[in-house]
């Protein structure tokens, strides 16, 4: 991988999500050589997928270079590289460019689509966990318009113009919430010649009520705010199968569509080498101490989605979200410096700074430890929080400007189909 060789500690972090980014933040100060490697050469900011999705950002808005980043911190090196196996007796890391040996690995991996073994819905369904998925997803969505166009077929247009999205989490809330707003303000002045009307946006929830993770507080008011916009909410209905034209549930339900959306859930995205049973715990999570160190390992951990600490208070590990990776990220880096110091590591504690969900124009919910409210104030907290932790003052800018633009004009100039996308048959 032509890295220098060094005298002090080299820690490798494998991924470069908002675990992987914080801790090498928070080591660009110390005496070691930190060596980042991920498949990708951008960080993406997951939350804002969906409006990628949905045409409002271009997609150079959420993601940012890597090597721009941490260009300005010595001792740090980037390789694109496809981490395929971890090789814990020989302190080795095995990619598709080489090998590389560390002193501390550091695992940092995320999440993926978690399909709960269903497979006609991996093979036919879409899911938006990347920036190349949610492009995809756009795409789609546009495509479905134009060849709505083309047939006589009422019921092919329906099939058409119809959208399920599986999963009322914060993504399928929000990506819901942005498709109805589609078909109010831009679908009628880009399609005169299509009855729009019949466009049809379907929320499908397993449990009893949307943001399930939220209070029940949220979870009302967002429903109401969906209804309001003209989404269809189905609660305690399990989607068991989708061939491509039609999703099926457990009950005698069943929707004709051309685009299933997957929001139901994620899973740990292990590495071989990682993954043996008794390291896995539920969610296909790593198991670590209150140090982040993984199970029977002194010098490897486990950071963000990918690592399942069992506290108290959350049992099967904390939250799958941005805030409890970024908090790990940057206590690993003080227990690192600890640990080189000879010093007894700290044990993480997680501060829940509170969670919230947009619905769509002057509409969303925000739970904070002592103070829940909805409606246009959290509308702007919401877009105030998500523009403070996007990266690099361009993107702060440019999706701030979107934003005001799309406010005023109630438009999405990135609905382009830029490459077109077929499914496999």
């Amino acid at each position: 991988m032509n890295i220098p060789k060094t005298s002090t500690p080299r820690i490798v972090i494998i991924g470069g999500g908002f675990a992987g980014i914080s801790l090498a933040k928070k080591l660009s100060k110390k005496d070691v050589q930190v060596v980042m490697l991920d498949r990708h050469n951008y960080h993406t900011f997951q939350p804002l997928l969906y409006q990628v999705s949905t045409g409002a950002l271009e997609p150079d808005s959420i993601a940012y270079p890597i090597r721009k980043i941490l260009s300005q911190y010595r001792n740090f090196y980037f390789r694109l590289a496809d981490v395929e196996e971890v090789l814990p007796e020989q302190k080795k890391v095995k990619t598709d460019i080489g090998e590389l040996s560390y002193d501390y690995l550091v695992i940092a991996t995320g999440s993926k689509t978690n399909y709960y073994g269903n497979q006609s819905i991996k093979e036919n369904g879409m899911a938006m966990k990347t920036i190349p998925q949610s492009l995809n997803l756009r795409s789609l969505i546009l495509e479905n318009f134009e060849q709505a166009l083309l047939t006589d077929s009422i019921d092919e247009q329906d099939m058409l113009m119809n959208f399920v999205i599986v999963g009322a989490g914060p993504t399928g809330v929000e990506l819901a919430g942005a498709l109805a707003e589609i078909k109010k303000g831009i679908l009628p002045k880009d399609y005169p010649d299509l009855d729009t009307r019949r466009v049809q946006i379907n929320l499908i929830q397993a449990s009893d009520r949307v943001l399930q993770e939220m209070s029940p507080v949220a979870s009302k008011k967002a429903e109401q705010f969906l209804e309001k916009l003209g989404v269809h909410v189905w609660k305690n209905v399990l989607v068991t199968g989708y061939d491509g034209e039609t999703v099926s549930t457990k009950s005698d339900l069943s929707f004709k569509t051309a685009t299933l959306i997957w929001s139901a859930g994620v899973m740990g995205a292990t590495v071989k080498g990682m993954n043996a049973k008794d390291l896995i715990v539920k969610g296909n999570r790593i198991k670590v101490n209150q140090y982040n160190q993984v199970d029977g390992y002194e010098d490897i951990f486990a950071v963000g989605d990918i690592a399942a600490m069992s506290t108290e208070k959350f049992p099967d590990g904390h939250p799958m979200m941005a805030q409890p990776a970024i908090q790990q990220g940057k206590h690993l880096g003080i227990n690192l410096e600890r640990l080189l110091s000879n010093k007894p590591m700290k044990p993480f504690n997680y501060f829940d700074k509170g969670s919230m969900a947009t619905i769509g124009r002057n509409k969303a919910v925000v739970d904070l430890p002592n103070f829940k409210f909805q409606g246009v104030f959290a509308w702007f907290v919401w877009m105030f929080i998500h523009l403070f932790f996007l990266i690099g003052f361009r993107n702060r800018m440019v999706v701030f400007i979107n934003w005001a633009y799309n406010y005023i004009r109630f438009d999405r100039e990135a609905r382009l189909i830029i490459r077109p996308y077929k499914k496999s048959t």
